[in-house]
């Protein structure tokens, strides 16, 4: 299969080094793949025309750009946030009478969101998944809001949801988000 190199660059000036490929088997779409060494891989059908590479060549680059700025937003979330987020969640919802101990990311929860620790030694730790990094700030805040409502209610009783609602205003909308998401996914999501 003939190969030629490119070097491409992004919106950011960003070089690439594609290898194009033309690969008998593919028939109208391309494919492409960032190697482990950044070079990036596109396989092109065999009869692609030449006019047509380099608008293909920016959709790919477009798209790797997409991807790189969504994992440096995702990677952007760190405790330091949480813990800012947090308290500005509090002063804001809960007219600041919420008291925790420390508040951050996790990566072992499989079907929590979230989870508060009231009583022991581990008493107002919350920890909140790092699976919802992505997701959108009002999402990621009823979250946070949830678990700091268990440091006054530790139960799920009307007593909880009264408080969770009345301070949080977009509780059910992120419910309903947090369904849609467990639904698209296959799974489900505790409450905690």
């Amino acid at each position: 299969m003939p190969e030629e190199q490119r070097t491409v660059q992004d919106s950011q000036g960003k070089t690439f080094t594609v290898v194009i490929r033309r690969d008998g088997r593919l028939k109208k779409s391309a494919r492409w793949i960032v190697e482990k060494d950044g070079t990036v891989l596109l396989r092109i059908p065999h009869r692609l025309p030449e006019r047509e590479i380099s608008q293909l060549l920016k959709d790919v680059v477009a798209q790797i750009e997409r991807r790189e700025n969504r994992t440096a937003r995702r990677k952007s979330h760190n405790d330091a946030d949480l813990k800012e987020r947090a308290e500005w969640i509090n002063n804001n919802c809960f007219g600041s009478q919420i008291r925790w101990r420390s508040i951050r990311w996790v990566g072992n929860m499989q079907h929590r969101l979230g989870s508060c620790t009231n009583g022991g030694t581990t008493d107002g730790d919350i920890r909140i998944s790092d699976r919802i990094k992505g997701w959108p700030q009002w999402v990621i805040d009823y979250i946070i809001a949830h678990e700091l409502a268990h440091r006054v209610v530790t139960n799920h009783s009307t007593e909880f949801w009264d408080l969770l609602t009345g301070a949080y205003p977009m509780t059910e909308q992120a419910r309903g988000f947090i369904k849609g998401v467990a639904f698209a996914q296959g799974e489900t999501f505790e409450d905690d």
